[in-house]
């Protein structure tokens, strides 16, 4: 299973972008992901989550801004973003927890990460 991110590049503060993650594979289903960003020399840090269900939570620092979302029949999680801050500047990162049928396991996957840059 592969997990691709896009939708990243250059905003001014105050724009809006929307990243998408697409898992792609044989024999998967996607339980839980989430949207994690890393800033230039700081740790990465968890943004969102959202449940099979749909059941988003947010971190504080992006509560009322940031809008995760998913779409079940294309193996796809999104971010839509507004409002966006030059703190908001540094990679995104989706990770899923993927049912592999043929392991009957759930394995956790991380994609390689979309680049968000906002100026002042």
């Amino acid at each position: 299973v592969q997990l691709v991110e896009s939708g990243g590049g250059l905003v001014q503060a105050g724009g809006s972008l929307r990243l998408s993650c697409a898992a792609s594979g044989d024999s998967f289903s996607i339980n839980d992901v989430g949207w994690y960003r890393q800033a230039p020399g700081k740790q990465r840090e968890l943004v969102a989550t959202i449940t099979t269900r749909g059941t988003a939570n947010y971190a504080d620092a992006v509560k009322g801004r940031f809008t995760i979302s998913r779409d079940n029949a294309k193996n796809t999680a999104y971010l839509q973003m507004y409002s966006l801050e030059p703190e908001d500047t540094g990679v995104y990162y989706c990770n899923a927890d993927v049912f592999l049928s043929r392991l009957g396991a759930l394995v956790e996957y991380w994609g390689e990460g979309t680049r968000v840059t906002v100026s002042s």
